[in-house]
């Protein structure tokens, strides 16, 4: 999952815009939103990330993301990024550390070009060995973006720290080292192993009648031999209360306090991406954001995030300033987290804060390629998605005290590791 992402509170409205849903034999499950545009989009996502790895396939998961576009049975890399560029369309990918997907933007009368298309690339994939080592090199370069990047390589670093010896602390692209050892048999395996037929969603958001988008889904992943996932998750052990301090020669210190945080499933979760979005989140009058930035000018970037997994968690609060800077931002920063520990947060902000998170929601929900994928997920972990009104109901349920107990349960100080990059 992205940084700052609401995916697992995506909504629907009430009246007008019903979701569709439908299981094929197989356990394949299909969710569709119909709506009045042009535009279309269709993505098949698969509950199979980066921890489903074993320790030696480390960025295994990605690296099949990058090899499904190398060359199919009948289509070679060519011929599948034209297929759907020569009608206008657009076919991608990504990685989690949970899930695993294919999507496409496309026409709506292009809907079953874009099936059989995504059907083809996740079923009959050859990872061709001569687009390996490319491929490989690719990614390669993406890693060494990451490591000139300290800004992004100290969020990898920090889920190193918090969950050292378990497949979800490690980063999503694996090493130089690990790249090299992947061969045609291990991506097949690792597909066997882990990719469940009770574990994939085809979401769609279009404006093409549900019995279309069902038939084309029969059509082309009905046959497909319902299929278990062969390895178990085990629930990661987090680190508490560790502090570290790398050497990279960075212009700016760069500091991360990070703690285990609530699952996806726990009901504490909404009030976590509360609590969140007032002490870092995306909107610039934050707490930390205020106090480090704009009453101080101490910081440039000052944030927290909040990353529910489906076994746990984990909060993150980052900031970035000059070196003889870094003990007041520090001292601001356990302020405001003993702040939010210590007092109520006021009727009047409170309300603020419900009405700015709903307000986020609601213009990611003006994406719709977004909102189906964001949909597919969310019907992937919890088979339904919430309605507006749902949520809305949710937050005004959520008090100052069951945020303040939130903040003494996450954000306590003995149990915040320090990660800072100087």
């Amino acid at each position: 999952m992205s940084r700052g992402d609401l995916s697992f509170y995506t909504f629907v409205p009430e009246m007008n815009h019903l979701l569709h849903t439908h299981q094929l034999k197989n356990g394949i499950r299909i969710i569709h939103r119909q709506n009045v545009s042009e535009v279309a989009h269709f993505g098949l996502i698969v509950h199979t990330g980066t921890r489903d790895e074993n320790r030696d396939e480390h960025g295994l998961a990605h690296f099949m993301e990058h090899m499904f576009f190398k060359g199919t049975r009948k289509r070679s890399a060519y011929q599948i990024i034209s297929r759907l560029e020569d009608v206008g369309g657009e076919i991608n990918a990504y990685t989690t550390k949970e899930e695993t997907a294919l999507f496409a933007s496309f026409l709506k009368q292009d809907y079953r070009r874009t099936i059989e298309l995504i059907q083809d690339i996740f079923l009959h994939s050859l990872f061709p060995e001569k687009e390996r080592d490319k491929e490989a090199e690719v990614i390669l370069n993406e890693i060494q973006g990451y490591d000139d990047s300290p800004s992004e390589l100290i969020f990898d670093r920090a889920e190193e720290m918090i969950f050292p010896d378990h497949s979800i602390g490690r980063n999503i692209l694996g090493t130089e080292e690990s790249l090299a050892e992947f061969r045609n048999g291990t991506f097949n395996k690792f597909q066997a192993e882990n990719y469940a037929t009770d574990e994939i969603i085809l979401s769609s958001v279009g404006n093409i009648p549900f019995e279309k988008i069902k038939q084309a889904a029969e059509k082309y992943f009905g046959e497909i031999p319902q299929k278990c996932r062969i390895r178990t998750r085990f629930k990661p052990e987090a680190v508490v209360g560790n502090r570290t301090i790398e050497k990279r020669d960075t212009f700016q210190k760069h500091c991360m306090l990070i703690g285990e945080a609530y699952s996806l499933p726990d009901p504490k979760r909404l009030g976590m991406f509360l609590l969140n979005n007032i002490l870092g989140g995306p909107g610039m009058n934050s707490r930390l954001n205020m106090a480090l930035r704009e009453r101080r000018g101490y910081s440039y970037s000052a944030e927290s995030h909040y990353a529910p997994y489906s076994d746990t968690g984990a909060m993150m609060i980052y900031f970035s300033c000059d070196a003889d800077r870094f003990n007041k931002s520090m001292q601001v920063t356990r302020e405001e987290i003993r702040k939010l520990r210590s007092r109520l947060i006021p009727d009047r902000r409170l309300a603020h804060a419900r009405r700015q998170l709903m307000g986020q929601l609601a213009i990611s929900y003006e994406n719709n390629e977004h909102l189906m994928l964001t949909t597919g997920k969310r019907y992937l972990v919890f088979q339904k998605v919430d309605s507006l009104e749902s949520i809305l109901r949710k937050l005004e349920d959520i008090s100052a005290e069951n945020l303040r107990e939130i903040a003494n349960e996450i954000l306590d100080p003995n149990n915040l590791n320090t990660l800072i990059f100087e």
